[in-house]
């Protein structure tokens, strides 16, 4: 006889899958565009931009070299240097209130990356020479200018955050590659500075760049990357890669494994459940 047994019972048990690193900074709608600007943004051809083009709060006539026929009458303008469109604040209706609402997010995303506190490494490398390191996530703080001089490596799993703060400029030098390893994921990889951004000639960067000024990016280099400056974009024969997205990570969930029971005569009989709840960053797309 089974005795003090509930007619129904149930058990849960908790698992959590944790991301490592520092809260994602939320682009919000910042994140449409592989190039944002504020004062402008200038192509030496024949440059490669995967994704949309915006200028705001400024005229079409600030986006240089893009052979820019007439203000269109449409939203946006498709142009052979772009794989996506080209959005400016002079054109049509929808398209200034969209793009007055992309600059506040760019600014409220630089203004949370770049107020971090208690970082986990503060001036790596003395003198802002970084070479051949592999970083894990983590909020790193220089307050110097910062070089990179040779191939690092982001190495984490598809969850994890990097945000790279830089009080000064930042140069990334010819050739140099950036590496994501272990599930690394681009799309959490924040690069944000208050001095002037240069990526030179020939290298590969991954991630989203935030910069308070100026991004050029040189002649051969290509990014992975959403360039998103408070003052100009230049790119001189370069290629711009916004399809961080598209390969979107997984969120950090919990999981709840469920049993419910139920007493019939001398058995006891169960079955399960397993159920994902999402934490914190946004729910991976269908």
């Amino acid at each position: 006889m089974i005795a003090n047994v509930p007619t129904i019972a149930w058990y849960a048990a908790i698992a959590r899958v944790a991301a490592l690193g520092p809260a994602a900074v939320n682009l919000r709608k910042a994140a449409n565009y592989a190039i944002f600007t504020e004062s402008g943004v200038s192509t030496f051809p024949p440059s490669v931009i995967t994704g949309a083009v915006a200028v705001s709060p400024i005229a079409a006539t600030v986006m240089t070299s893009f052979s820019l026929s007439s203000t269109p009458a449409s939203n946006s303008l498709p142009l052979a240097q772009v794989t996506g469109k080209l959005f400016a604040a002079d054109y049509a209706t929808r398209t200034p209130a969209n793009l007055a609402t992309a600059v506040s997010d760019m600014g409220t995303a630089f203004k949370d990356a770049i107020g971090l506190v208690n970082p986990n490494l503060s001036n790596l490398a003395v003198d802002g020479s970084i070479r051949g390191l592999t970083l894990a996530p983590g909020l790193y703080k220089w307050t110097s200018a910062v070089n990179i001089e040779s191939n690092i490596t982001i190495k984490g799993s598809a969850m994890d955050t990097w945000i790279f703060q830089v009080t000064m400029t930042l140069t990334v030098v010819t050739g140099i590659k950036t590496v994501l390893s272990g599930g690394a994921f681009a799309t959490n990889i924040v690069r944000v500075a208050t001095g002037a951004i240069t990526a030179e000639t020939g290298l590969h960067l991954e991630g989203v760049i935030l910069g308070k000024i100026n991004i050029t990016v040189q002649t051969g280099a290509t990014a992975n990357s959403r360039l998103l400056a408070q003052t100009a974009v230049t790119l001189r024969k370069a290629t711009v890669n916004n399809q961080l997205d598209h390969t979107r990570p997984p969120s950090p969930f919990l999981l709840y494994s469920y049993s419910r029971c139920t007493l019939s005569g001398h058995y006891l009989n169960c079955y399960h459940r397993l159920k994902k709840q999402y934490l914190g960053r946004s729910r991976p797309r269908a």
